[in-house]
């Protein structure tokens, strides 16, 4: 029987390597960011490593290209387990982090708003070494043997799939550190096709489409993270803290990225309307059966989307972005950007892949709060 555990323990995890994917896709996104003007500026894409050390160096600098990599290796060498081991996986998440910065910084060359750097280069190494290096102290343990496991098995359903979809719920607490959007309003595509047109309306339009914006992505997320949790489990614990997770980091979005004085500006009469509302709803919906949550959280993900895309933007709040300095945090608001816009798209994607694959844990066992 401990020899069946023992196994049962060293499988792979998905979950691991569905977040190093997501991860180092935001990576490259992040560091090649914003993408055009690609030319060959006569030097060699491998010129750094020789080059001086940058003229200017700040502490910002080197934290954020060491922390940036830092989850990578991380999550690199949970990935690797337990095909590889002990030093062995440390190298081997360490090396692979470095050439993924090695070729980075390379590309970097050919884009002209970019400075590639032998010392970003370096800090990325660092990052990713120690990632891997708290993966190895930590994290297998986290992924076959500890609490985090423990409460992964225990709260949701097992399989692949649920791990993907466990990764998409964090993408969506990743959107909510865009400072752009309305509270949960994702896939705004405006920005792509034309720009939006000044037009005067009363403040009540603001807020009817505020809240109406959130209380659907409320409920189509709730809804969302139900369709991976066990029937036998109450629903009330993981969505308060998945609801709790996303308002603090909206909060950080809005106090740090924006600058403003009153970190709570966010907190709007309309967003206060979509929060009470939402959960309003959402308390009857999670007591349907699953095949109906599914169906409704994609079609609530689908009228949110619409309604975004139609929702009128707060004059006063946009002419705090067009001010609004990113500096630093450019790179990062570009992907925060990309997530939010492509987030609802995808989870409506993988709620029509998970449709048919979906058993019921049992004939009328509604989730419940």
């Amino acid at each position: 029987m401990a020899h069946t555990a023992q196994r049962r323990d060293d499988r792979a995890s998905p979950l691991a390597r569905y977040l190093l994917l997501a991860y180092a896709l935001l990576v490259v996104y992040g560091s090649l960011h914003p993408f055009y003007g690609w030319r060959d500026q006569g030097v060699g894409a491998f010129a750094y490593l020789n080059g001086g050390l940058p003229r200017y160096i700040t502490a910002f600098d080197l934290v954020t290209n060491f922390a940036a990599y830092l989850p990578l290796g991380f999550f690199a060498l949970l990935a690797l387990y337990p095909l590889l081991r002990g030093a062995g996986a440390l190298i081997a998440a360490g090396l692979a982090g470095g050439l993924l910065s090695l070729a980075l910084e390379a590309l970097q060359t050919f884009l002209p708003t970019r400075i590639p750097s032998n010392l970003d280069f370096a800090t990325n190494a660092m990052g990713t070494f120690t990632g891997a290096g708290l993966a190895l102290a930590f994290g297998v343990d986290l992924l076959s043997r500890g609490r985090m496991h423990a409460l992964r098995h225990r709260w949701f359903l097992d399989g692949h799939q649920y791990d993907l979809g466990l990764v998409l719920l964090g993408l969506w607490l990743f959107t909510q550190l865009n400072p752009e959007t309305l509270l949960f309003g994702n896939g705004d595509l405006r920005g792509l096709l034309q720009a939006p047109l000044a037009a005067l309306h009363p403040a009540e339009v603001f807020i009817q489409g505020e809240a109406v914006v959130a209380a659907c992505n409320l409920v189509a997320v709730g809804l969302f993270a139900s369709c991976l949790t066990r029937d036998a489990r109450p629903l009330r614990g993981p969505l308060l803290v998945l609801l709790a997770g996303a308002l603090a980091l909206k909060t950080v979005a809005v106090g740090e990225l924006l600058k403003a004085q009153h970190v709570f500006a966010w907190l709007t009469p309309g967003a206060l309307l979509g929060l009470a509302g939402g959960m309003l709803l959402l308390i009857p919906a999670a007591a349907l059966p699953r095949a109906a949550r599914r169906a409704l959280s994609g079609l609530m993900l689908m009228g949110a989307t619409v309604l975004v895309n139609l929702t009128p933007e707060n004059p006063y709040f946009a002419d705090a972005l067009q001010q609004w300095p990113q500096g630093y945090f450019l790179n990062f608001n570009g992907v925060t950007h990309l997530v939010s816009l492509a987030w609802p798209f995808a989870a409506l994607f993988y709620l029509m892949l998970l449709a048919p694959r979906h058993v019921e844990e049992g004939p009328g066992s509604p989730g419940e709060l």
